[in-house]
């Protein structure tokens, strides 16, 4: 699991700050509390995980929720009390701050204050942030080649990663935006659904099937989805045509094509095109930007992706994410092929989203004739 991951290799500062806020607290019971605290903290996650994959009742919903917060939590507390650690010795390296005031009662107070007030109201914050769903626009101009068409309004979102917990109102204001934007044509890059959790299907299927755009609604599965059996059922009954390594031709005016989500067994970019003309612009819908380099040598206009989460919890998207993708998030042009990466619609895991913007692109794109192109 990504994020467990990260929290496994967190355990020695995990560690450190658990040590330094015991040290903190004064009177032997409340040290062993905090020790007691920090466990929880840490096996709050993996606890909720586990619950996840059962069905819900009165008890475990709020379990599963405050199990997902403990890790955000965890993380905020420990970058807190390393950073403030590091100010404190470079304050008495500098003779800025004395022994004295540091050891002082009052000075102890404030520092253990900080250490657990703010990564609350970071949390907090995340738990907002991650249900504030917004519309960016992006201008993109491709070639037109022998197309008659002209503009084309695309509206991309991914990465809904609908569970138990997802608030039953999320789908309903999702579709309510997106057909407020009037779209051309609607993409779904994947992760709409998780691989081993439940889900109120035949609620969200009824709410996506009210979207409504010119050329129709298209879908990617994601790497979530490529453990479930009844994924294409579900995206069938929500009016969603779903593509797995096809081309489609819409309306006789560009091409869209979609990309399995298991690396090892689809086609290669090249292998997927080979049947497709080549005198129309491409768009392709691939779940995860992990193709980059091959794609910017193709014939490819326009890739969407989503996956990233932009890292979904800062600093994992300044640590983690330049080293695992060449684009996390935004766009990039690259050869002759603009990359477009979202950052989702929803967080995965904890509710929480303190890097990237829980998201629906608006993408206007106004095609282009070069001197070389042909009229249609």
């Amino acid at each position: 699991m990504f994020l467990l991951s990260e929290l496994i290799l967190s355990i020695p500062f995990i560690a450190y700050s658990c040590l330094r806020i015991r040290n903190l607290v004064p009177g032997r019971l409340l040290k062993h509390s905090s020790v007691l605290l920090y466990l929880v903290l840490f096996l709050g996650y993996p606890f909720a995980e586990t619950l996840s994959r059962r069905q819900p009742s009165e008890w475990t919903h709020p379990l599963m929720i405050t199990g997902y917060y403990c890790l955000p939590y965890l993380l905020y507390i420990t970058l807190c009390v390393v950073t403030l650690d590091i100010g404190i010795l470079l304050a008495r390296t500098f003779n800025l701050l004395n022994y004295e005031a540091v050891r002082s009662t009052r000075f102890r107070s404030g520092r253990l204050a900080y250490y657990l007030l703010i990564p609350a109201l970071i949390v907090a914050f995340g738990a907002w942030h991650n249900d504030r769903l917004e519309i960016k626009e992006i201008l993109v101009e491709l070639p037109q080649r022998s197309s008659s068409i002209e503009r084309l309004h695309v509206v991309f979102a991914s990465d809904f990663h609908l569970t138990w917990i997802t608030d039953e109102n999320l789908v309903e204001r999702f579709v309510t935006k997106v057909n407020g934007l009037n779209p051309d044509l609607i993409l779904i890059g994947g992760d709409v659904l998780e691989g081993d959790r439940g889900e109120n299907l035949p609620l969200f299927e009824e709410q996506f099937r009210r979207m409504r755009s010119r050329y129709g609604v298209y879908a990617a599965l994601g790497n979530h989805e490529r453990r479930r059996t009844d994924a294409a059922a579900f995206f069938a009954r929500s009016g969603m045509k779903l593509l797995r390594d096809r081309v489609e031709l819409i309306d006789d005016l560009f091409y869209l094509a979609v990309r399995d989500t298991h690396r090892f067994k689809r086609k290669s970019i090249n292998d997927l095109l080979q049947d497709a003309p080549r005198n129309l612009p491409v768009i392709l819908l691939d779940h995860s930007p992990s193709d980059i380099t091959n794609v910017s040598r193709s014939r490819v206009d326009l890739q969407l992706s989503g996956h990233t989460h932009n890292g979904q919890l800062f600093p994992v998207n300044w640590i983690v994410m330049p080293f695992e993708y060449e684009l996390a998030w935004g766009k990039m042009r690259k050869g002759d092929t603009i990359f477009v990466v979202s950052s989702g619609v929803q967080a995965w895991g904890p509710p929480v989203k303190t890097a990237g913007d829980s998201e629906i692109l608006s993408l206007r794109i106004k095609f282009t004739r070069t001197a070389e192109e042909p009229l249609p």
